[in-house]
């Protein structure tokens, strides 16, 4: 565990207010930071949202010091994505493993810190807050898609490569990308790896989901709006050891 940094508050967004200053962050990291883009993405108000927001709970970090939200992620639990008919992630991932393993599921996504606030204890409070609500849902596995930046698949190769030959979920949570966008992740033999090189370019996120016994999806996904290449991730609470727990817990 990190040293002890700023007193955080971890808890869900209730109102409108709380929904307006989670999209502000998503937009000072995802447009103004990192270049995407988006049908519904306000730049006059600064917000970035999309038509899924008003269906997602959304966990909020805040700093007890000056009261700012410094960390969110959005999350969608299984039953609600049937009321909706999808989740955000199946435009991008055929999920049919998941959605027919009779598994209670959760999917996450638009997880983002503050620049401030990177490299710090900041996640792991989150981690915690995410612990508490599967805990109390009974959710089983947790999935949804993460990014690298920027859109040169070449470029990536090594980790996308690395994450395929030793990251690869097992058959009964290898989701897949849709034909149509699947871009294979296979891109540099075992022998050719770099696995020190790879992990540098693997970002904050994936690498958590790594330690925690978390796979990829087989495939990636170039999104042109948010200028990423996404892959799938999945967690799988079974399959965690006791140290992985405890890491998730924030024991």
């Amino acid at each position: 565990m990190p040293d002890a940094g700023p007193s955080l508050t971890v808890k869900l967004a209730e109102t409108e207010d709380e929904l307006r200053a989670a999209q502000r962050l998503r937009y000072d990291v995802f447009v103004r930071e990192l270049g995407g883009g988006g049908r519904m993405v306000d730049h006059v108000a600064g917000l970035e949202k999309d038509q899924f927001d008003p269906h997602f709970d959304h966990m909020l970090a805040y700093d007890d010091a000056t009261g700012e939200v410094i960390g969110v992620y959005r999350l969608l639990p299984g039953d609600r994505a049937a009321e909706l008919g999808q989740f955000y992630s199946e435009d991008e991932y055929d999920l049919t493993v998941l959605k027919q393993s009779g598994r209670k599921l959760l999917e996450l996504g638009r997880s983002c810190l503050h620049p401030d606030y990177r490299g710090g204890t900041a996640m792991y409070h989150i981690w915690n807050g995410l612990a508490n609500y599967v805990d109390e849902r009974e959710i089983e596995v947790l999935f949804g898609v993460a990014s690298f930046h920027g859109i040169d698949v070449q470029a990536l190769a090594q980790p996308l490569s690395m994450l395929h030959h030793n990251h690869l979920a097992p058959p009964d949570l290898r989701v897949r990308a849709q034909p149509d966008v699947f871009q294979d992740m296979n891109l540099v033999a075992p022998d050719d790896l770099d696995r020190r090189a790879a992990m540098v370019q693997v970002p904050s996120l994936i690498k958590a989901y790594l330690r925690l016994g978390g796979f990829v999806g087989e495939g990636a996904f170039i999104d042109h709006v948010f200028n990423t290449t996404d892959v799938c991730l999945i967690l799988d609470t079974a399959r965690m050891n006791e140290r992985q727990k405890r890491i998730y817990s924030g024991a």
